[in-house]
């Protein structure tokens, strides 16, 4: 890559043999925004985009996949509220289905850096890499090339249909081949930003670790990457909530488009945003599977047989995962990432430090500011002793980055969670150590606060 300083307002260009970059220079990171990774058309697989004429604008935040809060936005919901507050005020999104881009912020003048290639959660119907705290300028700091990924969810991702079925021979996970296309990306461009083509770790939090799983479990991956880390969805959940066979979500599917007045695909495909969105909130009205039937489908292709039985084979790769003391249905989520770390290996953490400004202890995704560095930019007034958690945490997640082994000199040993060894590392405000998650805790924080609300 070549460099070329621009100095006014502190811009930076990129000359790469795929194209020419303009992004933003800080103190100790470049930041290239926006850059478009693939294009589809509606209820179409992407296809990959590795040429770019002319000078790229890489200094803004690109396009979000279109998605309910457009038009129902809904923050007298007091969950709908706390989120906004904790992730999204203060900051502007556009939305558009041409979507499919990548965040990537790289160390100065370095080369052969690790990666972290980060996929946003959001039960597979929300979010977008443009949300707080997805920013890398603090990994940068520590050596690291990170890159956040934006791909199409709810509707635009994980639709199924007759019609897509003749025509791809394929059904759905529109989102998922998204995301593995990110990844092919990467793999194929990232040294042009500074990073280590043969040291990727993908990365992820609550649907984004769902999804990580979920290519782990495909061995077409095999060499794609080489460990994971899973926030807040790391094993093998209840069967309830496992994917379903894609001719399994045809009726929900089928429903939605009479909700839509919509007769058939091509109308369907044709849809303007307030009518697709109209009916999803109308579908809600009567359905309580939304959930069930928007996310990732077994395909043959890319989820090729159910989870519970591809789950005993993934990939042989390096593993951490994390979960909270008040995560969604807490003393599950602990319970299938412990059994995953049991048969597998892997660096598991408790981050049991509750929140403050208010009382909902350590909420679902609350461990992500902490992850990467961004406690400053949050309302809550964070301590002294938050910002070392935080310090730790970044330490860890770098030098697993680097070798598949989070230890480094002057941190507290964090031994793999195995067979033989059945405790985790414990993050707690004022000690971290090597410990066991009190379930009986969890348990009732998530019977007593469950959900946070603001």
């Amino acid at each position: 890559m070549e460099l070329e300083r621009i100095k006014q307002m502190d811009k930076i260009t990129f000359k790469t043999s795929i194209g020419t970059f303009a992004g933003n220079e800080h103190e100790d990171a470049y930041e290239f925004l926006g850059i478009p990774y693939a294009k589809a058309g509606r209820f179409e697989y992407c296809k990959r985009i590795d040429t770019y004429e002319g000078v790229f604008d890489a200094g803004k935040m690109g396009n979000a996949c279109p998605q309910y809060r457009q038009f129902y936005p809904n923050i007298q919901s007091r969950e709908r509220l706390f989120y906004f507050n904790e992730f999204r005020r203060g900051l502007d999104f556009t939305y558009d289905e041409d979507c499919l881009n990548l965040n990537i912020y790289t160390p100065n003048n370095k080369t052969a850096c690790p990666v972290v290639l980060f996929f946003h959660g959001g039960g597979f119907n929300s979010g977008c890499n443009a949300e707080e705290p997805f920013r890398g300028y603090e990994l940068a700091k520590r050596g690291i090339v990170s890159v956040f990924a934006n791909y199409r969810v709810g509707v635009f991702g994980y639709f199924s249909h007759e019609a897509i079925e003749k025509r791809f021979g394929r059904n759905g996970n529109f989102g998922l081949d998204d995301q593995l296309n990110a990844i092919h990306w990467v793999k194929e461009h990232i040294k042009e930003f500074g990073g280590d083509e043969n040291n990727i770790s993908i990365m992820g939090q609550s649907a984004g670790a769902i999804s990580v799983q979920y290519h782990c479990l495909n061995h077409e991956n095999e060499g794609l990457f080489n460990r994971a880390v899973m926030m807040s969805g790391g094993g093998m959940f209840p069967k309830f909530s496992l994917p379903k066979k894609a001719n399994e979500t045809y009726d929900y599917w089928h429903e939605f488009m009479e909700l839509a007045g919509c007769r058939s695909f091509e109308e369907f495909r044709n849809a303007d945003l307030k009518t697709i969105f109209d009916a999803y909130e109308a579908i809600k009205q009567r359905r309580k599977d939304s959930i069930n039937n928007m996310m990732p489908v077994i395909d043959g292709y890319l989820l090729k047989d159910s989870i519970d039985q591809l789950i005993k084979d993934p990939l042989k790769i390096d593993y951490m995962i994390g979960y909270t003391n008040c995560d969604l249905y807490a003393p599950i989520m602990a319970h299938i990432g412990n059994r995953f770390a049991y048969d597998n290996g892997a660096y598991v953490y408790y981050f049991d430090i509750d929140q403050p400004g208010d009382d909902n202890k350590a909420f679902h995704s609350c461990d992500l500011r902490y992850m990467f560095g961004r406690l400053k930019t949050s309302w809550r007034p964070f301590r002294k002793e938050d910002e070392k958690v935080s310090e730790q945490m970044m330490d860890y997640l770098c030098s697993f980055a680097e070798n598949g082994d989070p230890n480094r000199q002057g941190r507290i040993l964090w031994q793999k969670t195995d067979g033989k060894n059945r405790k985790v590392l414990c993050f707690r405000l004022n000690e971290t150590k090597m410990g066991r998650p009190s379930f009986i805790k969890l348990t009732m924080n998530m019977l007593k606060r469950g959900e946070p609300r603001a």
